[in-house]
């Protein structure tokens, strides 16, 4: 079978935050903003919707979400109309389905969307609903949910390797400052220096509040085509190279390491493989940064740092302007807030921005031409990931 060149050509994100909307609100909002954002779309250009979204049963009480989200939007989608779910990285679980449709010949135009309503009068309700992310009848009883388990990672990465809390403030303080001059971030208008992190309230030790991300309601989405279409819409597409993805396991207790994370490793060989590049090649990259010590591991999993050595390349701001090469420009999940099915694909939105020159100067990766994106989901047990070159030919 033949396999099309596919491209994203242009993109929005509304505000993050706790927005007084509902979810059919937030489609409805990034659907008006997504058609200002790339003009020369139509509705009716549009014959595919792809939806990410976690849990709007638990969170908006609403299932069957895709159809609402293309009305919302005002799309009618004539070939192909779903919904993906893979907790974090429901976003970008969208946007691989779009491309492997167009890829496929199943669609010619397709949208991928994702929309998440997290903040509810009782943080208790929407907390419990989190735990349903793990394997909830084992790791759920157990407290298993992501901050315990992320702290297990850190106390562990600490203890094999020497890492300390002053490198995980380094990665909280560079994306929260990045996220200053992203007018769409959660937290873009608080400043987190790491003298004030360090003082923040321990939620699970030795994690404390700034190296957690956020609850956050918001939508992103960005517009896919085959290459015969690009130029319809942009002149500087971000073309999709490489694709990986792996699932590891589910229960805790097939975890093994909690510091070498085996499906990370394995999703970055394929997508690099298939891109054709190396780890070095990367001008910079959007990586799953939910807690502070995640993004130190993922230094070392795609290989930009030696193992054990994350917290050094952070400290050392090599993942900063400036540095090896830039991670989390947007400001990350951290400095962002993370509204599950819209993060991955608010990260691709920033891909498209940087490779169009359209961000502020404090965050501008200096001529681009290489961007990653990578989406962890659950306990760190599944990987995605998605490689994208800018613009030229297909």
């Amino acid at each position: 079978m033949n396999v099309r060149p596919v491209a994203i050509v242009g993109g929005v994100t509304t505000k993050f935050g706790v927005r007084p909307l509902t979810w059919a609100e937030l489609a409805q909002e990034v659907g008006a903003a997504l058609f200002r954002a790339v003009p020369a779309l139509r509705t009716e250009d549009v014959d595919a919707l792809f939806v990410g979204a976690a849990e709007p049963e638990r969170f908006a009480f609403q299932s069957h979400v895709a159809p609402l989200a293309a009305e919302q939007m005002g799309l009618r989608p004539t070939r192909i109309l779903q919904r993906t779910e893979l907790a974090c990285a429901s976003g970008q679980s969208a946007i691989r389905s779009a491309y492997a449709a167009i890829a496929a010949g199943l669609s010619d135009v397709a949208v991928a969307v994702g929309v998440e309503k997290m903040n509810l009068p009782s943080m208790a309700e929407a907390n419990t609903s989190m735990a349903c992310v793990m394997d909830r009848p084992w790791d759920g009883p157990h407290g298993a949910t992501a901050p315990p388990f992320f702290a297990m990672v850190a106390q562990r990465h600490m203890r094999e390797y020497g890492t300390t809390e002053e490198q995980l403030a380094a990665v909280s303080e560079k994306n929260h400052r990045f996220a200053n001059s992203n007018p769409t971030a959660q937290f873009h208008e608080k400043t987190f220096p790491r003298e004030k992190l360090r003082r923040l309230p321990v939620v699970a030790p030795p994690l404390r509040l700034g190296d957690c991300s956020s609850m956050t309601d918001g939508a992103a989405a960005v517009v896919l085509v085959a290459e015969e279409r690009v130029r319809q819409y942009t002149d500087t597409p971000a073309w999709i190279r490489g694709s990986g993805q792996y699932s590891h396991f589910h229960n805790l207790a097939n975890s093994g390491s909690l510091t070498d994370w085996i499906g990370l490793r394995l999703a970055a060989r394929e997508a690099f493989g298939r891109a054709g590049i190396g780890p070095a090649d990367v001008d910079f990259a959007e990586v799953h940064d939910c807690f502070t010590i995640s993004e130190i591991v993922e230094y070392e999993m795609f290989g930009w740092a030696p193992v054990g050595q994350g917290g050094r390349f952070a400290e050392d701001g090599q993942g900063d302007l400036g540095g090896a090469l830039v991670v989390n420009p947007r400001g990350g999940l951290l400095g962002c807030g993370h509204p599950l099915g819209a993060t991955g694909i608010a990260q691709a939105v920033e891909v498209v921005q940087q490779f169009q020159h359209r961000v502020p100067p404090a965050r501008a990766v200096p001529d681009p031409e290489w961007a990653l994106v990578h989406n962890l989901s659950g306990s760190a047990n599944v990987h995605s990931i998605m490689i994208y070159q800018r613009g030229g030919a297909a």
